[in-house]
């Protein structure tokens, strides 16, 4: 499907599981995102207002441009009740939909019948607040996927990467998109994996740099450190390039 930054106020309906299997053809990433000035209240103690809303415009355009440019998805939806942050989506490319029900599980669940009504076989959620995202950073992520699967794709898969702390989730992926239900909040990580085994899923825990999400001064410092390590690596490949 055409990523066209089409704005939609409402899709209905759910997936019909009777032939559920993980398919990743056609994946479509899930973007939350309440809104620019709302976004992480909690780093109200180590930012001001003006300092937290540059950074959360920071880190959603970074993470619109991964899910844009990432090869193994599809297409993008953000969810918010925020216009400004519907307009920088829109200029990602993305589809934004206007959330009508409170709650960020409520929020995702609109956003995926947007993409399950554009096609979507698989459905990720990713967060804006990931400061090791790339459109790299998902493609293998994606491949971890595949990998595991095999040859054998006839059971429906949820795979997360859970937070560092091993208990909330920082990325959901799910194929076919309805085989659980979002249940982010506490203890996330646990009420996926349960929720796989009642579907009768496979689950997979995936580990890597997505694990370190921002949601505390101590976060912040850790992902300041993370894009410093990223901005040496990218200057590294840039130097062997030119070396070539």
């Amino acid at each position: 499907m055409p990523r066209d930054g089409a704005s939609i106020l409402a899709v209905t309906g759910t997936a019909d599981l009777s032939t559920a299997r993980a398919d990743l053809s056609r994946t479509w990433a899930l973007v939350p995102l309440r809104g620019l000035e709302d976004a992480k209240t909690r780093l109200g103690a180590a930012l001001d207002a003006e300092e937290r809303l540059e950074l959360v415009i920071s880190m959603a355009s970074r993470t619109l441009a991964a899910t844009r440019d990432a090869r193994g998805l599809s297409g993008t939806v953000l969810v918010t009740a925020d216009p400004a942050a519907a307009e920088l989506a829109a200029t990602f490319g993305a589809r934004t939909l206007v959330q009508r029900l409170p709650g960020l599980n409520a929020a995702l669940r609109e956003a995926r019948a947007v993409a399950v009504a554009a096609g979507a076989t698989a459905t990720i959620v990713v967060p804006i607040d990931l400061p090791a995202i790339s459109a790299g950073t998902l493609d293998r992520l994606l491949d971890q996927v595949r990998d595991a699967l095999g040859a054998d794709a006839t059971r429906p898969i949820v795979a997360v990467v859970a937070d560092r702390r091993g208990i909330g989730t920082n990325s959901l992926l799910t194929a076919p998109p309805a085989v659980i239900e979002p249940a982010f909040g506490e203890a996330s990580r646990a009420a996926h994996q349960a929720a796989a085994l009642r579907a009768g899923a496979r689950f997979l825990e995936l580990g890597g740099p997505l694990t370190l999400d921002v949601d505390t001064g101590d976060d912040l410092l850790a992902a300041e450190a993370v894009e410093v390590a990223l901005a040496e690596a990218g200057a590294g490949h840039a130097g062997g390039s030119d070396a070539a």
